[in-house]
Order: C-alpha cells, then structure tokens, then sequence
C-alpha cells in the first residue's frame, strides 16, 4: 500500500493539499465547516475529486460562510441539487445547511465551532465519533476521523520523517498538547 505522503507528494492534486493543509491545526470557522462539508462529500467518493470540485464548493457553498449556508432555504437546495460543479446528492446538501445551524449555536453555546471542539478536547476517536454522531448530521466513523485529523485534533498519517509532520508538530496541534501522546 502507498503511503499518502508518498503518493501526494509532487502530485499536482494531493501536493499542495498535504503540503499545506492536511493535519495542520485550523481554528477559523468558515475553514472548519468548509474540512467538514468537504468530508461529508467525499463519503463514497475520492477525495482527489473532491480536491477537483473544491472551487465549486466554495462557489457554491458561498465561500463556506457558515451564516449565508445557515439561511439556505428551498431555492438554494435546488440550486445546489443542479450545481454539476459539486456532489449533488440531497443528504449532503441538507447536511451541508444543518451543519452549518448547529455550528450558528456553537456559538452561544461555546463561543463557536473551534471553541467547542477545544471543549471536547481530548477525546478518543471513539468517543468523538459519538459526539459527531450526536452533534452533526452525516458523520460516521470514517467522515470524523478524517476531519479531526485535517485540522490536528487526531494525530493525521504523516509519515515521522515526512517533513510536513516535523512543521504540524512546531505548531503545537491540539493532539500534540495531551500528555504522554495521542496515538490510538
């Protein structure tokens, strides 16, 4: 099995994705909404189409903005629906537009998305999955784990001696900060 630091690296798709992106650590909201609307979308799919489609996600998702999602109504759900630009399957879009309400309620009841996962902080990937499951609409064990690992809150699969680990690690990703490690 190829490795993904190998395959991705020098690979015009995957390159600037895992050089850049990939298990960093990620508090901006619209930035955490746009991983997990990317993640409920590639659910039976690969992720370098959704790597090809993401300009049309962030078009037609406007910008990721979790507020203009939030207000979505029936129009937009069609819209998205024709929109060959994205994955146009109806429970991602409605996840897409309830994801984002509940990210809206984050706020009062956290401060916001990034605050609530600081919340949270640390769990095992089992027991996130449980909260994902209980917080967000289409979130299994697959779709959280890949979340949690793009922004650096579950350990991502970088190689040790991949040198994209040693800059994620300099930055101190919530994973990193638990005492004695985090590797389950």
């Amino acid at each position: 099995m190829t490795d993904y630091c190998d395959f991705a690296t020098g690979n015009e798709i995957h390159g600037p994705y895992h050089d850049e992106e990939y298990g960093f650590p990620v508090r901006d909201e619209s930035a955490l909404f746009e991983r997990l609307l990317l993640e409920i979308n590639q659910a039976g799919l690969s992720w370098e189409l959704i790597l090809k489609k993401r300009s049309g996600f962030r078009d037609a998702y406007s910008e990721f903005d979790v507020d203009r999602v939030a207000a979505y109504g029936e129009d937009d759900r069609a819209r998205l629906l024709a929109d060959p630009g994205i994955i146009r399957n109806r429970l991602k879009v409605n996840a897409a537009i309830e994801n984002a309400r509940v990210i809206q309620a984050m706020r009062a009841s956290h401060g916001g998305f990034a605050a609530w996962l600081e919340a949270h902080h640390p769990l095992h990937r089992a027991d996130w999955v449980k909260l994902f499951r209980r917080t967000f609409r289409f979130t299994g064990g697959e779709i959280t784990g890949e979340f949690l690992m793009s922004i650096g809150y579950l350990p991502s699969p970088h190689r040790f001696d991949c040198p994209v680990f040693a800059k994620i690690l300099a930055l101190k990703p919530p994973w990193a900060e638990v005492p004695g490690g985090f590797w389950d």
